[in-house]
């Protein structure tokens, strides 16, 4: 099989077609968001949140008589957005720590979850799909619907760009400048939120924490500056998530798990090397 035959042979497929075009979105603005979510130190708040969507996730898929499509994102966003308030409501003053709101509004958001899933007979393929992602699964109302919520997250992020930026970084200026520190806060939880529940399909909710992470991550470490960070971790993204998805199709391995091994072999590699370059450095 020659180099053109290898990469156009599976976009034959107009499933596959979408696919693509649903991980070039997905990618981009995991990436993009991810990279604040980095340097403000919110890993743990990502992972927490993509489990956290679960019971909005359960209730919709109940309601809609077991069916997994643009449904899910409803009942997803419904539940991200409540997780997201209420961890900014509980550490609004500071009285309870971020990290400490996160893990209780998580526990208890998964446990419902679960409790909500274990009242079905019968769920376990679709929401299989759920946790580890069928990117094969996109429809085109599914797609349009990933195109709207990534433009709006990308719209919201350029217009506060600077302020998201303070308060990433330096909350005491963000203070004098009189700025609205919580609604921001708040604002950057519920686009994560948002950003999360649209891409359920590409790697579920048990891989997602690796797709806004793992790219700011790897960027984080060749750049410094929070805007070449974005354009070089959305690039890792959106290469990752084909190169991942041309693995799983040749590989027959699940698209989830490929294009998170993608992510890590990619961050692996840079690590490495800038491992070695610094030390190189040093002995010269």
């Amino acid at each position: 099989m020659d180099i053109a035959s290898f990469f156009s042979e599976p976009l034959g497929y107009a499933f596959i077609q979408r696919g693509m075009l649903a991980l070039v979105l997905v990618g981009g603005i995991n990436a993009i968001v991810g990279c604040f979510m980095v340097a403000r130190g919110m890993a743990f708040y990502g992972d927490a949140l993509a489990h956290a969507i679960l019971p909005g996730v359960a209730i919709s898929y109940i309601v809609s008589g077991g069916s997994v499509g643009s449904n899910l994102f409803v009942g997803g966003l419904g539940a991200g957005v409540v997780s997201a308030s209420v961890i900014a409501w509980l550490s609004r003053n500071q009285e309870l720590k971020e990290d400490s709101a996160i893990a209780i509004v998580f526990v208890t958001m998964f446990a419902l979850g679960i409790a909500i899933i274990s009242t079905q007979d019968s769920y376990t393929i679709d929401l299989t799909h759920i946790l580890f992602g069928s990117i094969n699964g996109v429809k085109e109302s599914d797609l349009l619907l990933m195109g709207a919520m990534a433009a709006v997250v990308a719209v919201i992020i350029v217009l506060l760009y600077k302020e998201f930026l303070i308060i990433s970084f330096d909350l005491s200026l963000a203070q004098s400048l009189r700025l609205p520190v919580e609604i921001l806060r708040l604002t950057l939880l519920i686009l994560i939120a948002v950003t999360i529940v649209f891409s359920l399909q590409a790697v579920g909710i048990a891989l997602m924490l690796a797709l806004l992470i793992t790219p700011a991550a790897t960027a984080r470490l060749l750049v410094k500056r929070l805007h070449h960070m974005i354009l070089i971790a959305c690039l890792i993204g959106i290469v990752s998530g084909i190169l991942g998805f041309y693995a799983s199709y040749y590989l027959d391995i699940p698209s989830g798990a490929c294009i998170v091994l993608t992510l890590s072999a990619l961050f692996g590699a840079v690590f490495v090397l800038k491992s070695g370059m610094s030390h190189l450095g040093g002995r010269g």
